[in-house]
């Protein structure tokens, strides 16, 4: 919980809890601790693929992966006021937004050891998502200070990072404002 404290310190835009290989029951235990840290600073935290579990600790902030979105009633999407999406084609940008998203990640931009041996799909790629709707746009996978600013002239609203808020003290002071 350490380095969740010092990344909700540094105020990034949010934290998404994603913990792919975790059951619901162990993922909630995780969740009400980051919570806690999240509100302690101020910090909005989205919670991920449990809906029922945000629904549970009142947390009105969800990312899916489209499928799971795809199979959320729209009475359980409603219950959202941050619906978020990973995207990785115009076609899944298209259809979160007519699910009623609020925003999307799409990537993986850039090469990343989090998707070791699978190129990046280019900033040519986030430019086409961030013109094919009208949701402000995340790029995800490979971001780091050197490419913010390309990401940014694509088109994105700003940027989610794994890596490098993993391993840096101070998140805001290595990329800046993400948001």
């Amino acid at each position: 919980m350490a380095r969740i404290e010092k990344i909700a310190a540094s105020r990034p835009a949010g934290i998404i809890l994603r913990e792919k290989d975790l059951t619901e029951k162990e993922y909630e235990a995780l969740a009400v601790e980051v919570l806690a840290i999240c509100r302690k600073y101020h910090t909005p935290c989205i919670l991920h693929s449990f809906a029922g579990t945000a629904e549970k600790l009142d947390c009105r902030a969800l990312h899916l992966p489209l499928p799971l979105l795809r199979g959320l009633p729209a009475k359980e999407r409603e219950n959202f006021t941050v619906l978020g999406v990973s995207c990785h084609s115009v076609a899944d940008a298209m259809e979160a937004e007519a699910l009623g998203c609020t925003y999307i990640t799409a990537g993986h931009i850039f090469d990343t050891d989090c998707k070791k041996g699978l190129p990046g799909r280019g900033l040519g790629f986030l430019k086409e998502i961030c013109s094919s709707v009208s949701l402000p746009v995340y790029a995800i996978g490979g971001i780091n200070a050197e490419n913010l600013a390309q990401v940014k002239a694509a088109g994105a609203k700003g940027a989610c990072i794994m890596s490098t808020a993993m391993m840096c003290d101070d998140v805001k002071k290595v990329l800046g404002d993400l948001s």
